[in-house]
C-alpha cells in the first residue's frame, strides 16, 4: 500500500522529464549552426548551455507544497494563540470582576460590623450610664434617708420641753401665708401670725429676738392691706340682678315741641282783627292743641326687645360677680358701667326704682377689688433657718458624744 502511493507522484516526473530532453536537445543544434555560422567570419567563441537538471526542478516542485502547508500551520497556530490568548484575556477579566466583587462585599462586611460594633458599644455605655445613674440615685436617697433618722433621733433625744412651740409657730406661719397667697384672706393670716408671734414670745428666748422683728413687721403689713367686704359686694350685686324685671322701661322719646308765643289782645281799634284771631285761637286751645316738633322719634321696645335688653343687663351684673372674686378690677368697672349705660337708655328715668338701680350701679362700679398682697412673709424663711440651725447642732453634739464613747 504504501509503495504505491509513493510511486504515484513520480509518474508525471517521468512524463516531464522526456519532454524536457527534447526541448534540450533541440536548443544545443540551434546553438551548433550559431556557431558553425559565426566561425566561419569571426573568430569561434564556444558556448556552453546552462540546463537544470531534471532532479533539481523536482525538488523546487516539491518545496511549494510543503510551503503552503507551512504558512497554513502558521496561520492556524496563530489563531489558536490568539483565540487563546482571547479566552485567557476574558477569564481574566471574569477573574477581575469577581476579585472587585468580592473586595466589595468585603468592604461591606467590614463596614456593617463596624457599625454593629459602634452600636454594641453606644448600648453598653448607655446602659453603664443607666446602671451608674440608678445607683448614684439609690444612693442619694439612702444618704438622705440616713440624714432624716439621724435627724429624727437627734430630735427624740435633744428635745426639750420648749421645741413644740417653736414647731408650732412654724406651723403656724407656714398655714398664714397658704390663707393669703392662695385664699387671699388677710383677716385669717393675721390672725394666725399673731398667734405664732404669742408662741414665739412664750420661748422667752433672746436669740429669737431677729425672728419676733421679721414677725412684727409681717403682722403690719398684713394689716395695712384694705379689707374688702366681697360677699357683700356679691349681694348687692344679686340684689340688683333680681331688681331688673321690675325696672319700667321708658316711653317713646320724642323731641321737644317749638316755643309758641301767645298773641295778646292789643287795646287799638285798628287791630281788631289780629284781636278776634288771637281770641278764637285762645278760646280753641281748650279743646284741641297742635304742637309741631322737629326731630328723630325714638320709638318704644318690642317685647322681645325687652326681655333681652333685661338679660343683657343680668348678665353684665352675673360677670361684674364673678370678677369681685377673681379680682379682676376693669372686668368688674367695665360690666357695671355699661349696666348703668344701658339702664339710663331704656328705662324709665322719673321712676324712682329705676333711679335708685341706676345709682347702685354707679356707686358699686367705683369700688375698688384688686390689693396689693405682699410677694412673701419674711418670717418664713429666718423661723426655718432657726429651726434647721438648732436640730444641726443638736446632731453634731450627738454624733460627737458618740464618738467620744
Amino acid at each position: 500500500m504504501t509503495s504505491k502511493k509513493n510511486n504515484e507522484p513520480n509518474k508525471p516526473e517521468e512524463t516531464t522529464s522526456q519532454p524536457i530532453t527534447s526541448d534540450a536537445s533541440t536548443p544545443e543544434t540551434s546553438n551548433t549552426e550559431s556557431t558553425a555560422s559565426v566561425s566561419a567570419d569571426e573568430p569561434t567563441v564556444t558556448v556552453t548551455p546552462t540546463t537544470p537538471p531534471p532532479a533539481a526542478a523536482a525538488k523546487k516542485e516539491d518545496k511549494k507544497p510543503s510551503q503552503k502547508l507551512s504558512i497554513l500551520a502558521i496561520i492556524i497556530a496563530l489563531l489558536g494563540t490568539g483565540g487563546v490568548a482571547f479566552q485567557l484575556q476574558q477569564q481574566n477579566s471574569q477573574y477581575q470582576a469577581q476579585i472587585a466583587a468580592l473586595q466589595n462585599q468585603l468592604q461591606q462586611t467590614q463596614s456593617a460590623m463596624s457599625t454593629e460594633l459602634n452600636q454594641v458599644k453606644q448600648e453598653t455605655v448607655a446602659k453603664a450610664t443607666e446602671v451608674t445613674h440608678k445607683a448614684e440615685v439609690v444612693l442619694a436617697q439612702q444618704q438622705k434617708s440616713i440624714e432624716s433618722l439621724q435627724l429624727a433621733m437627734a430630735d427624740v433625744k435633744g428635745r426639750r420641753p420648749n421645741d413644740w412651740l417653736l414647731a408650732e409657730a412654724d406651723y403656724l406661719v407656714k398655714l398664714a401665708g397658704r390663707k393669703l397667697f392662695l385664699e387671699h384672706d388677710v383677716v385669717s393670716a393675721t390672725s394666725l401670725m399673731e398667734s405664732a408671734d404669742q408662741r414665739i414670745a412664750a420661748l422667752n428666748d433672746p436669740s429669737l429676738v431677729p425672728l419676733r422683728k421679721a414677725m412684727a413687721k409681717d403682722i403690719t403689713d398684713l394689716k395695712t392691706i384694705p379689707l374688702i367686704d366681697r360677699d357683700g359686694l356679691v349681694l348687692r350685686l344679686t340684689a340688683l340682678q333680681q331688681q331688673v324685671d321690675q325696672l319700667p322701661l321708658a316711653n317713646a322719646i320724642l323731641p321737644e315741641a317749638k316755643t309758641v308765643e301767645k298773641q295778646q289782645v292789643s287795646d287799638d281799634i285798628n287791630n281788631w282783627q289780629n284781636n278776634l284771631m288771637a281770641s278764637l285761637k285762645a278760646f280753641s286751645e281748650n279743646f284741641i292743641t297742635f304742637r309741631t316738633r322737629d326731630g328723630n322719634v325714638i320709638p318704644l321696645l318690642s317685647p322681645e326687645q325687652h326681655f333681652y335688653l333685661k338679660e343683657n343687663i343680668k348678665a353684665k351684673i352675673e360677670t361684674a360677680i364673678k370678677a369681685v372674686y377673681q379680682e379682676q378690677g376693669e372686668v368688674y368697672t367695665t360690666s357695671l358701667t355699661t349696666a348703668e349705660a344701658w339702664s339710663q337708655a331704656f328705662f324709665n328715668q322719673d321712676n324712682n326704682t329705676v333711679k335708685e338701680f341706676t345709682q347702685s350701679l354707679k356707686q358699686l362700679s367705683e369700688q375698688k377689688i384688686q390689693v396689693q398682697y405682699p410677694v412673701k412673709l419674711q418670717t418664713q424663711n429666718q423661723l426655718a433657718d432657726v429651726i434647721r440651725e438648732r436640730l444641726r447642732r443638736e446632731v453634731t453634739s450627738m454624733t460627737s458624744t458618740e464618738a467620744q464613747q
